[in-house]
């Protein structure tokens, strides 16, 4: 949440150093000085990455924001800068969740969101593999 993108890389540089070639970057938001969302979900860092590295980076928009009802637009900007996939936090009652219920999606609400991910995935040229396994989703180029 503080380190700046080069700090970022190159501690995924580090730990690549160390013989761990599995690598994912995932962008969760930094801090600033808004208050209304819990982070500022920053997508300029897709693109950044991107032009820097070679390593995958995945967008965390229920991390990234802290509130359910931004993450279905997250989710689309993510996909329209180029993420390589996304993890979102699904839950069926989020009202009742243990943590971070104020930013969970319920089962509806991420199936709602998917048809324009998909969308947006074949608007810039890129494909869509939904996760048998959980909420997860990765594109493709």
């Amino acid at each position: 949440m503080s380190a700046q993108i080069e700090e970022w890389l190159l501690a995924a540089e580090y730990v690549m150093a160390q013989g761990n070639e599995q690598v994912i970057l995932c962008e969760r938001g930094i801090r600033t000085y808004e208050t209304i969302t819990r982070n500022t979900l920053d997508l300029s860092a897709v693109p950044v990455v991107k032009r820097l590295s070679h390593l995958p980076i995945i967008i965390d928009p229920s991390h990234g924001t802290g509130k359910w009802y931004l993450v279905p637009s997250m989710m689309l900007a993510a996909v329209a800068a180029g993420a390589d996939g996304l993890i979102v936090e699904v839950h069926p009652n989020p009202d009742h969740a243990l943590s971070d219920g104020g930013q969970s999606l319920t089962f509806e609400n991420f199936a709602a969101s998917i048809p324009g991910v998909v969308s947006v995935a074949n608007a810039v040229g890129r494909s869509f593999k939904g996760s048998a396994v959980g909420p997860e989703v990765a594109l493709a180029d």
